[in-house]
């Protein structure tokens, strides 16, 4: 099954928070996305390993997704080396997607910096024939996707596109909320988490706000690339 688009998260719930707008947009729009999970977060503060997989399976469905994996990689330790590298690059040519995205690369948590790099490593090997993986016991070609772009986590850059997701906006807070372990609740008695702040959806909702406001629209996430982007200059004007 061919995908257009892969996102790459370092945990369940990333993808959501940094463009789950976005992952709706496309999806409302036909657009084949799935979601895989280098780790199943199993060294997170709040919840369990079980109730972050039920979490993720209501978070997808709302999202639209054809399918998520999740690569079990040690949380903790996402790190560049050929062994994880070469599970994305059999996801990558498994589903041959048009267009990847994965976690900026300076963040605060170690593990969206591995990540990153991981996933910039495997869409380049993916290309080379001569570095092999199998599906199923069997041999994959070589396959590159066409485009690497970063989704922002908790270090803001400057950003290459924002991407208006006004009309999905609600959809990403839906599939957000999906992951109730991790957020504020006043009954919980588990330890208090930087993304578990009362503030700290408010604080999303406030950078949505100013990344559309940068478009005229209400609510905005920003990518980045490290190559140029084309602009289709024609279409965009025949469509504003």
């Amino acid at each position: 099954m061919a995908l257009d688009v892969i996102v790459f998260a370092a945990h369940p719930d990333d993808a959501e928070l940094s463009m789950g707008g976005t992952i709706a947009k496309l999806t409302k729009n036909g657009i084949k996305v799935g979601i895989i999970d280098l780790s199943e977060a199993h060294l997170s503060t709040r919840g369990s390993v079980d109730e972050r997989k039920i979490e993720a399976d209501n978070a997808s469905k709302i999202l639209g997704l054809t399918i998520r994996e999740n690569l079990n990689l040690p949380d903790g330790n996402l790190k560049p080396d050929m062994a994880s590298t070469k599970k994305i690059i059999s996801r990558i040519r498994k589903y041959k997607p048009k267009i990847i995205f994965g976690p900026y690369f300076n963040d605060r948590h170690p593990d969206h910096v591995g990540t990153s790099q991981l996933i910039k490593d495997a869409m380049f090997f993916s290309g080379l024939t001569k570095i092999e993986t199998e599906d199923a016991g069997n041999l994959q070609e070589a396959y590159r996707p066409n485009k690497l772009y970063y989704f922002m986590q908790t270090y803001d850059f400057t950003p290459s596109f924002i991407v208006d997701i006004s009309d999905t906006y609600a959809t990403k807070v839906k599939s957000i909320e999906a992951f109730a372990s991790q957020f504020h609740n006043p009954q919980s008695k588990e330890p208090d988490t930087f993304i578990s702040q009362p503030n700290f959806l408010k604080y999303l909702e406030a950078r949505a706000k100013v990344y559309g406001f940068q478009i005229g629209a209400d609510f905005g996430e920003p990518f980045f690339c490290e190559e140029r982007i084309q602009l289709d200059l024609i279409h965009q004007i025949k469509n504003l």
